[in-house]
C-alpha cells in the first residue's frame, strides 16, 4: 500500500506539524515532493518551508517562435555557427549560404548539428578560453546543395568532415564574446582524423582489420554527443548513434543484430567507403561506441578511444572523483532499453595535468547498474571470468567482454533503461543524476515491462534518475530514488502526466549543475511530436533551472522552432553560461528540404530561404551577475 505523505508528521522542536497544516499551497506540495523522494530524512522540514528558492529569475512562458526567448535582464550572443571557420591560420574559407562549401573546406569549418560543449579557460580566466564542441549527426537536406541523393565520394568526404570535434578560441570584450582568428589552438578532428585505440581491448581480435593489424590505429569519430571536462584537464566525448553509419547486408552476425545494425546503412556511405561496409570489414564497427579523450590544449596530440571504458553507444562520460583521488567516470548509452555504467581507475589523479594522466583511464573496473525495486541498487562488475562472463558464454578474455559490453550487461542482469542520456555529480552530496529521456516501447508486446526505475508504459515523456553510491564514488552499492518524472499534468494519459513542481516539460537530456548548485535541464522533443498530442502545451525545445533542495523547476529560456537545447557549459565565475541551439528548423523526417526547412526556421542568419544553423550560443545577464542567481 503506497504511503500518504500528506499526513506525514515533521519533527518542528518541541511539537509536531503535518503537510496537510502548512497554508500555502506552493510550500505544501515542494513538501510532498520532498517527501515523495525521500529528502526529508537529510533535510529539516522547517527549514525547507521557509527557505526562500534559489532561483534568481521570473519564469517564462512557453516558446513558439523562432527565435531564443530569455528573461528580460539576459542577452543571448551567437557564436560559432555551423560552417564557419574555426581560425586555423591561412586556412580560413568563409561559409557559402548555398552549402556549396567543398569537402576541404568543411574540414576546416565548424561541423554540423553541436551537441556536447565545454569551455577550457586559460590560465584561469572567465573571459578567455577554448571552446570545445563535438557534432551529433548531420542533416543531409541541408550539407549539399543538391540534397541527399545521389551521394557521391565528394558527398561523402563532405559529410565525414561535418562529423566530430571542434575546437575554437574565444574572448569576451565589449562586444561581448568573440572567436579569436586565428588561432593556435584551432582544431577540426573529423571522421576521418587518425586516432589510438588504448586499454584492455586495444590490439584485440576483434579491433583487427586490413587496414589496421594492429587493433590500435582507427580514423575518426562518429555520432558523438554529451561531453565533459575531466579534472586533469582533457575533453570527453562519447560515441553514441555510429551503428546508423554500416551495413551489414542481408546476413548480419548475431553481434551486428545485438548492436543495431542494418543491413543497409542511414547514411549510405558504404559504396564510395568501403571500411563502413561491414559485411566485407565486420570489425571495423567494433571501433566505434569508445570515449574518446582529446587535449584541447595540444592541437598536436592524437585523440584517444579508451576502451576500458567499454563500448557502447554512448550518450557521453561524467567523471567524479573519490576521497582517496582516484577517477569513477559514469555513463550510459542513449538507447532504449540499454544501460547505465561506471568505471573505477586502478591509480588515483596525479597533479600535472594531461601528460601526467595520460594512461588513467586505461586501467581499473567497468561496472553495470542494477537498480532494484526496494530504492536500493548494485554496480556488477563487467570483469572476464566473474559469473557468466566466461568463455564458454562467449567471452574470451576482457576484451571480448568490453567489446561486447551490452552482450554482457545482458548476461548479468542489469537493467534496462529508458534512454540515459546525460548525467551529473554534485559533488558536495555525494548524489548523481541522469536524464532518461523518454522509451515509447516500453511495456509493448515483447518488449521490456516496467520496473521501479522505469515506471510508465509507453514513456513519451521521460524521467529524471539519481543514486548515491555507499560510501564513495567508488561504492558497489547505492540508493536511488526519481528527482522527477517530466510530462503535463494536463494530458489524459497517467503516465503522460508527471510531477514536476513548476513549470511543465518532456524530454529531458542535457542536464550540469551550475553556479550556486542549480540543476540545469534541457530538452529535446523530436518536431515529428512538437505541439501535438501529449506535447501540444509544451511548446518549444527549452532549458530549465531546478532546485533539487525544494524540487522546483523554472523555465529560463527557450529555442527556435523545431530545435534542441543541448551543450552546457559555464565560466569558472558563472557570469557566461554556453549553450548549443542544434539542428533548428529539423524536419520530421531529419533528412530537410532547405524550402520546406526554411518556412520552419531561418535561425540565426534570418534571410529569406537561408539554411538554418546550428550554433553555440553564449547568454550573460545585462549586469554581469550570475547566471541563474
Amino acid at each position: 500500500m503506497a504511503k500518504d505523505f500528506s499526513t506525514m508528521e515533521l519533527s518542528n522542536g518541541s511539537s509536531n506539524t503535518s503537510i496537510h497544516q502548512v497554508s500555502d499551497p506552493a510550500k505544501r506540495q515542494t513538501l510532498q515532493l520532498a517527501a515523495w523522494l525521500g529528502l526529508l530524512g537529510s533535510l529539516s522540514p522547517l527549514a525547507a518551508q521557509a527557505k526562500a528558492s534559489r532561483i534568481g529569475f521570473k519564469a517564462m512562458p512557453i516558446g513558439m517562435g523562432d527565435f531564443i526567448e530569455l528573461p528580460a535582464d539576459y542577452v543571448a550572443t551567437v557564436l560559432a555557427p555551423w560552417g564557419e571557420p574555426v581560425g586555423i591560420a591561412g586556412n580560413m574559407p568563409a561559409y557559402k549560404p548555398d552549402a556549396s562549401n567543398t569537402a576541404q573546406e568543411q574540414a576546416v569549418q565548424m561541423g554540423m548539428h553541436h551537441d556536447g560543449l565545454v569551455f577550457f579557460p586559460l590560465q584561469g580566466s572567465a573571459t578567455h578560453g577554448l571552446l570545445v564542441n563535438n557534432h551529433e549527426y548531420i542533416d543531409e537536406g541541408l550539407l549539399f546543395p543538391d540534397g541527399f541523393e545521389p551521394m557521391t565520394a565528394e558527398k561523402v568526404l563532405k559529410a565525414q568532415n561535418a562529423h566530430g570535434i571542434s575546437v575554437i578560441e574565444v574572448k569576451l570584450d565589449n562586444k561581448g564574446w568573440q572567436m579569436v582568428r586565428p588561432s593556435k589552438w584551432a582544431r577540426r578532428i573529423t571522421a576521418n582524423t587518425p586516432m589510438t585505440l588504448s586499454g584492455p581491448a586495444a590490439g584485440h581480435a576483434l579491433l583487427r582489420t586490413a587496414a589496421d593489424a594492429t587493433g590500435t590505429r582507427v580514423l575518426g569519430t562518429l555520432g558523438n554527443c554529451a561531453s565533459s571536462m575531466t579534472p586533469w584537464g582533457t575533453y570527453l566525448s562519447g560515441e553514441e548513434n555510429w551503428a546508423n553509419y554500416f551495413a551489414t547486408g542481408d546476413k548480419p552476425s548475431a553481434h551486428h543484430k545485438r548492436w543495431g545494425l542494418r543491413p543497409k546503412s542511414y547514411s549510405q556511405w558504404e559504396p564510395h567507403d568501403q571500411r563502413f561496409n561491414a559485411e566485407q570489414h565486420p570489425n571495423e564497427p567494433n571501433r566505434f561506441g569508445w570515449i574518446v579523450e582529446v587535449d584541447p590544449m595540444d592541437p598536436s596530440s592524437t585523440p584517444i578511444k579508451r576502451t576500458a571504458i567499454g563500448r557502447g553507444a554512448h550518450e557521453g562520460a561524467w567523471v567524479g572523483q573519490t576521497k582517496s583521488g582516484r577517477a569513477v567516470v559514469y555513463s550510459g548509452e542513449d538507447a532504449r532499453f540499454e544501460y547505465i555504467y561506471k568505471f573505477v581507475s586502478r591509480d588515483k589523479i596525479q597533479a600535472g595535468g594531461a601528460a601526467a594522466n595520460r594512461d588513467l583511464l586505461d586501467h581499473g573496473t567497468l561496472y553495470v547498474a542494477r537498480f532494484d525495486a526496494d530504492g536500493t541498487g548494485a554496480w556488477l562488475p563487467l570483469v572476464h571470468g566473474q559469473g557468466p562472463l566466461t568463455a564458454a558464454n562467449g567471452f574470451a578474455d576482457q576484451g571480448e567482454v568490453l567489446v561486447k559490453a551490452r552482450q554482457a550487461s545482458d548476461a548479468l542482469g542489469a537493467t534496462k533503461m529508458d534512454r540515459p542520456e546525460w548525467l551529473t555529480i554534485d559533488t558536495a552530496s555525494g548524489w548523481v543524476y541522469c536524464t532518461l529521456t523518454n522509451n515509447s516501447q516500453r511495456g509493448e508486446p515483447g518488449k521490456p515491462g516496467v520496473d521501479a526505475a522505469n515506471p510508465r508504459v509507453n514513456n513519451s515523456m521521460g524521467q529524471i534518475i539519481r543514486w548515491q553510491d555507499a560510501g564513495d564514488f567508488d561504492g558497489l552499492h547505492f540508493k536511488w530514488n526519481h528527482l522527477l518524472l517530466a510530462g503535463d499534468p494536463a494530458n489524459a494519459r497517467p503516465e503522460a502526466k508527471g510531477n514536476i513542481q513548476g513549470d511543465i516539460f518532456g524530454c529531458p537530456d542535457g542536464i550540469t549543475f551550475g553556479p550556486g548548485g542549480l540543476l540545469w535541464i534541457e530538452t529535446d522533443v523530436h518536431s515529428s511530436q512538437m505541439r501535438q498530442g501529449e506535447f501540444e502545451r509544451i511548446g518549444n525545445n527549452q532549458l530549465l533551472a531546478c532546485d533539487v533542495t525544494t524540487g522546483e523547476v523554472r523555465r529560463f529560456l527557450t529555442g527556435p522552432t523545431n530545435c534542441e537545447i543541448t551543450g552546457l557549459s559555464f565560466t569558472p565565475d558563472g557570469t557566461t553560461m554556453f549553450l548549443n541551439i542544434q539542428h533548428p528548423g529539423e524536419s520530421p523526417s531529419d533528412r530537410s528540404d532547405p524550402k520546406e526547412t526554411a518556412k520552419y526556421s531561418n535561425w540565426p542568419d534570418y534571410v529569406d530561404e537561408t539554411r538554418p544553423r546550428s550554433a553555440t550560443v553564449a547568454v550573460r545577464k545585462k549586469n554581469g551577475g550570475v547566471i541563474g542567481l
